[in-house]
């Protein structure tokens, strides 16, 4: 029993933990579907391919 004891804290905190991230992810998730249904509703195009990911870095001349 005493082992019991020692671990509960860490499986309540490690639950705590896992239902707090769950319900951020699905926050995220029904932030980018209402901003996409929005975006659509405006006819704005989709932005998946930024330009800002892309490497812009000179060649090196050979």
């Amino acid at each position: 029993m005493p082992y019991v004891e020692a671990i509960l804290p860490t499986i309540v905190v490690a639950l705590i933990f896992w239902y707090v991230i769950k319900a951020v992810m699905n926050a995220d998730r029904s932030e980018r579907q209402a901003e996409a249904e929005a975006d659509r509703s405006f006819g704005f195009e989709s932005t998946s391919g930024d330009s800002k990911s892309q490497d812009n870095k000179a060649q090196p001349d050979n």
